[in-house]
């Protein structure tokens, strides 16, 4: 019903830069939110940065001021800015999407769906 294409991911000198790009496609009534995740070798799928319908943002802590999230809701896709990169960004980052489907309509419930997810490597 709905599918999620990510790009962007590549190798990467440290203090270098990235954008990530992913566009969602498919039975999509209204996107509430869509984020961005990312998971290291050996460890847990951790938040980068969300935003919302209504423009708010969310941003990891140790994120803040190097990764930037937006979105271009014309085509249904956001981006992930990333600056400065450090060989700790290494991870596979996933496109998250939160949607409401065309078959409930405003009224019916979110669903998120993830990308499958795009590697991100940074040497020193």
């Amino acid at each position: 019903q709905v599918q999620l294409v990510e790009s962007g991911g590549g190798l990467v000198q440290a203090g270098g830069s990235l954008r990530l790009s992913c566009a969602a496609s498919g039975s999509i009534f209204s996107i509430r939110a869509m984020g961005w995740y990312r998971q290291a070798p050996g460890k847990q799928r951790e938040l980068v940065a969300t935003r919302n319908s209504g423009g708010m943002t969310n941003y990891a802590d140790s994120l803040k001021g190097r990764f930037t999230i937006s979105i271009n809701n014309a085509n249904n896709t956001t981006y992930l800015q990333m600056n400065s990169l450090k060989p700790e960004d290494t991870a596979v980052y996933y496109c998250s999407t939160d949607i409401q489907l065309q078959q409930y309509g405003s009224g019916g419930p979110t669903f998120r769906y993830w990308g499958r997810g795009t590697q991100v490597t940074v040497s020193s």
